[in-house]
This record gives C-alpha cells, sequence and structure tokens, in this order.
C-alpha cells in the first residue's frame, strides 16, 4: 500500500467516525428527550475531533473536511493533486457514517442533517466565521512549526466544541462540507445545502491566507 493510499485510507475511515460519533449524538439527543444537551453534543464533537487528531494525525493529518483541504492547498500546504482524492475520501467516509447511523438508529433527526433557523445570508456569514476560526486554529496551532507538538488536537477540539455551543441551534454549526454532505445524501435532505460548501471553503481559505501573512517571520 503506498503512503499516499494509507493517508487516504485513514481520512476515510476518521471521517465515517466523526459522523457515527458526532451526528450520532444529535440522533441519541433527538430520541432520548434532550438527554445529552447542546452541552452533551458539543463536548461529542470537541472530543472526537481531539481523539480522531490524535488517532490519525501522524498517518494523515486528521483534515477529515473538504475545506481544510482546499485551505492547506491554497497556502501551498498540500499537493494539487491530492486535493480532489482526499475530497473524495472524505465524503465517502461521510456517507459511509451516515449510512451506519441510519442502519443502527433508524431515521431519526434527519440524520443529523445540517439545518438553519438564521436568514440565508445570515447563516452564510455565520458559517464563515465559525470555519474562519477552526481554520485559523489548524494554521496557528497545527501548521505553525514553531507551537509545541501536542497541542493542535486540543486546540482544535476545543474550537469546534465552542463552535457548535454557540452556532449550533443557529446554522448547526457545520464548518464542514462533507460533514453536511453524507446526512443529506443519506437522509435526503438538501435544504441549503450549497451554503455548507460556499461558507466553509471561503471562510477557510480565508483565515489560512491571513495565517499565513501575519505568521512569516522572514520581515
Amino acid at each position: 500500500m503506498t503512503t499516499l493510499s494509507r493517508r487516504l485510507l485513514a481520512e476515510t475511515a476518521a471521517t465515517a467516525l466523526l459522523i457515527i460519533f458526532g451526528c450520532g449524538s444529535v440522533m441519541v439527543n433527538e430520541s432520548h428527550a434532550s438527554a445529552l444537551g447542546l452541552l452533551g453534543i458539543a463536548i461529542t464533537w470537541a472530543s472526537m475531533v481531539t481523539v480522531l487528531i490524535y488517532t490519525f494525525g501522524n498517518i494523515s493529518g486528521t483534515q477529515i473536511n473538504p475545506a481544510v483541504s482546499i485551505a492547506l492547498w491554497s497556502v501551498g500546504k498540500m499537493p494539487t493533486k491530492e486535493v480532489l482524492p482526499h475530497v473524495i475520501c472524505q465524503v465517502i467516509g461521510a456517507t459511509i457514517g451516515s449510512a451506519v447511523l441510519l442502519w443502527s438508529l433508524g431515521h431519526i433527526g434527519t440524520l443529523g442533517a445540517t439545518t438553519t433557523t438564521l436568514p440565508i445570508d445570515r447563516a452564510f456569514a455565520l458559517e464563515f466565521v465559525q470555519s474562519f476560526l477552526i481554520m485559523a486554529v489548524v494554521m496557528g496551532a497545527g501548521v505553525d512549526e514553531r507551537t509545541p507538538r501536542g497541542f493542535a488536537a486540543l486546540g482544535i477540539g476545543l474550537a469546534v466544541g465552542a463552535c457548535v455551543l454557540f452556532g449550533g441551534p443557529l446554522t448547526s454549526a457545520s464548518m464542514n462540507p462533507a460533514r453536511s454532505f453524507g446526512p443529506a445524501l443519506v437522509g435526503g435532505t438538501w435544504e441549503n445545502h450549497w451554503l455548507y460548501w460556499l461558507a466553509p471553503i471561503t471562510g477557510m481559505i480565508a483565515a489560512a491566507q491571513l495565517m499565513t501573512r501575519i505568521g512569516r517571520t522572514d520581515g
């Protein structure tokens, strides 16, 4: 198995696990009288992102997000030829995860699909800002070699948890096109789906570009 194949397999598995536990927490909360609550859902997402980065980080970097892969490519941190394979594997992983949830839990809570309670322009802005934050942490804690090793997973996980707490009731706090695509495809919920691709991708590209510029040490 080639190095790229191992990375792609890791991305597929990690994204599937993210969806199973992350979206699964939304479904369990829906089916068990809000047993987890917003805080419990946020902790689940934060914990899973942290655990997955520690588990798969040395293999694939645990991007588990098409917007992250595209943003890394935009600043020269990912080869052009690897972007599409990564995105495809992330989407496949999310679809597998959603299919597992449908089989095991049934069609509960639209499989954790992303929806918004805000007007579309405000939803876009909020998803953009949340995605910007996530990518800023990825760049500052994960990509920047000056940051001590071991802190990236915790920082990114906490950022995801904070976004879910803040934006979950408003836009479902996706920040991840694959996370939105899997439940949409398996559950058939496509409302405003374009938003959950365009806002995270543009928000993360903007963050990657800004962090690259302000983080330079060459004067």
